[in-house]
């Protein structure tokens, strides 16, 4: 199919909410003839649909939908995947060793007669989220010297300069002031509420509407361009080239409705809340375990309207990272410190579920989760035998009566 680009639409931070897809996959499909469809990273990661499906079903969609992506923290290995890799741009990842491009730095597409620069950039925060040994060997420059960098190299054969970025919204507020000869930056990352588009000198950042809801859109109007948002319309028929895609989202999604138990009277018919959930999991933990201390972040779990019945959608939709516990041993400088271990871990992680409170002086090891140890303990640890999710369930909700039945 020949294709003439009028726009380009941008969606981020899907995190594997496929059961948007019958709003997603027809509305992309009827886009791609005439516009350039790119993704600002975290396509990823975040529901049963890839605990159960090892993004598979992402990776076809994105193979068959979308023309660029951007690389995001979570689900960074699959960008490395044969036709992911080809279809991934960006500015300022490279090889630790040798210092090459992880990815190609941009691609050059003719928009409304334009040649228009399509690059990305992954913010450094963002980076470190990445778990420790999934980023082995890999480095992030700084993303604005990493622009300038390829302006000067390009800008004799270029018209228009795209950036995604997935830094976050005020990252890119800051990107577009350091950089002023980009048009436009597709904002991702940072789950906020800030959606543009907003101008900064001439620059335009924008960002769609995360987890399936929405996209944002940019076209070349006059001699500069214009941005806007978009919800996804109401669910339609999907078309019969898609139709495989489609029957694999609904067959994951029978799997999804297995009821797991009755949901516990606290967190009954109501929006979960993960930070009482998880100091709930870590004073269980503390007594149950015999640990010293728990510390949980927040993040570990995401937020979930939860009704009578646990499914196990509801369940991996909470817990959707396969968290392992772990006794972490402490770096030395925390031991005798534990006030500083605590600023560390939350100006890098956000709010933490910590038991005991305030911590005991002189602790030599914690009870965490194998990523918050791999990534910010130094990875010291042995195995406490139990996983995260199980303990959420266990918390959550109490078995079904026919379950307890078939156990015997």
């Amino acid at each position: 199919m020949s294709r003439t680009y009028g726009q380009i639409v941008a969606t981020t931070d899907l995190h594997s909410a496929l059961d948007q897809g019958h709003r997603i996959l027809p509305h992309l499909h009827a886009l791609k003839e005439t516009s350039l469809i790119v993704d600002c990273g975290d396509f990823f990661e975040g529901t049963g649909y890839y605990r159960l499906g090892k993004g598979a079903i992402e990776r076809e969609i994105l193979m068959t939908l979308y023309d660029v992506l951007a690389p995001g923290n979570h689900g960074w290995l699959h960008y490395f995947e044969p036709g992911l890799r080809e279809m991934t741009v960006c500015a300022n990842a490279a090889d630790a060793t040798t210092g090459r491009p992880l990815f190609d730095r941009l691609r050059v597409v003719e928009v409304h007669g334009r040649q228009v620069a399509v690059t990305a950039v992954i913010g450094v925060s963002a980076f470190h989220t990445i778990p420790a040994a999934q980023r082995a060997g890999h480095h992030v420059t700084d993303p604005v010297t990493a622009l300038r960098e390829l302006m000067l190299e390009h800008h004799h054969h270029v018209d228009s300069w795209i950036v995604l970025s997935h830094s976050g919204f005020d990252e890119d507020l800051k990107l577009a002031g350091a950089c002023p000869f980009v048009d436009v930056i597709f904002a991702g990352h940072c789950h906020s509420d800030a959606y543009g588009p907003v101008h900064v000198g001439d620059t335009l950042v924008v960002k769609g509407r995360e987890l399936g809801a929405g996209y944002a859109a940019a076209e070349p109007v006059g001699s500069g361009w214009a941005a806007r948002t978009a919800v996804f319309p109401t669910p339609a028929t999907v078309p019969d080239e898609l139709a495989v895609l489609d029957e694999q989202i609904a067959s994951t999604c029978q799997m999804l409705a297995t009821p797991l138990g009755t949901v516990n009277e606290p967190y009954r018919d109501a929006v979960l809340d993960r930070h009482r959930l998880l100091q709930d999991i870590a004073a269980r933990l503390h007594t149950g375990l015999g640990a010293g201390a728990v510390i949980l972040n927040d993040t570990a779990l995401r937020p979930a309207h939860l009704g009578d019945v646990l499914t196990l959608g509801d369940l991996l939709a909470i817990e959707p990272f396969d968290n392992q516990l772990v006794h972490a041993f402490l770096p030395d400088r925390y031991a005798e410190d534990p006030n500083g271990l605590l600023m560390h871990l939350t100006e890098q992680t956000g709010p933490l579920a910590v038991v005991p409170w305030p911590l005991p002086q002189g602790i030599r090891s914690v009870l965490t989760t194998d990523y918050l140890a791999d990534t910010h303990l130094g990875g010291r640890t042995h195995q406490a035998g139990l996983r995260l999710g199980e303990v959420v369930r266990r918390t959550l909700a109490t078995t079904l009566p026919d379950q307890e039945e078939g156990a015997r």
